[in-house]
């Protein structure tokens, strides 16, 4: 028995048929599913739509949301200032300066004048060396703790007035100075002369109350405190 195929493909072979697309698992051109072409508005002969990504997760994650607190808007920050000390016991309005300070900047001259009030610090403020010098030999020969130099104050001479102090007052008296943190040069030749300590403007500035609080308590109070 001879088996007929119902549809021949004739002499051509089936070249003159036209190829129809691939039916997906859906029934539909490409694969798509009916729910997907009607979610994305694309029917056939128009083209499919697509909406830009919501990329709001990623603010969440990054803490860029409005819901995440941050330093700017009051919340928790990623630095913490320090809280101020507690102030001293008053002291005698005699009583011996253990403070001196080389400042001819007004901005720094009040700031560390307030300071210094909240916290019952006595600081003076001196031009020259021979004004502390001075202060010492009325006092009894009690040396200050702390001397501040701002070593920008071209007038108080820091790097020549620093290691005079340094020969007449040896040890028991800090020597901290302060400069602009793009000052690099400056700053290795006070470390040289003798400067014990040289900070940025920001960094005194920021770590004022705790120097005044420790360098101008008695020795008594200090151990008092610790």
């Amino acid at each position: 028995m001879n088996f007929v195929p119902k549809n021949p493909s004739g002499p051509g072979g089936g070249k003159g048929r036209r190829r129809r697309g691939r039916r997906g698992p859906g029934g539909r051109p490409g694969g798509q599913h009916k729910g997907q072409q009607q979610h994305s508005g694309g029917g056939r002969g128009r083209p499919a739509f697509t909406g830009p990504m919501d990329h709001s997760y990623r603010n969440n994650m990054q803490g860029g949301s409005n819901n995440q607190p941050n330093s700017r808007r009051g919340g928790v920050g990623t630095h913490y200032l320090q809280p101020d000390p507690e102030p001293l016991p008053t002291r005698d309005d005699n009583a011996a300066p253990r403070i001196f300070a080389f400042i001819d900047d007004l901005f720094f001259l009040a700031k560390i004048q307030e300071t210094a009030r909240k916290l019952n610090v006595k600081v003076e403020f001196v031009k020259t060396d021979k004004d502390i010098l001075e202060r010492v030999k009325n006092n009894g020969d009690e040396k200050p703790s702390l001397i501040i130099f701002d070593l920008n104050n071209a007038a108080s001479k820091p790097l020549a007035t620093i290691p005079k102090l340094k020969r007449e007052l040896k040890k028991g008296t800090t020597i901290i100075g302060f400069l602009s943190h793009v000052q690099g040069e400056l700053k290795a030749k006070a470390a040289e002369v003798g400067c014990d300590v040289v900070l940025p403007r920001s960094a005194f500035s920021q770590n004022l109350p705790q120097l005044l609080r420790r360098h101008g308590a008695a020795d008594e109070e200090l151990g008092a405190a610790q």
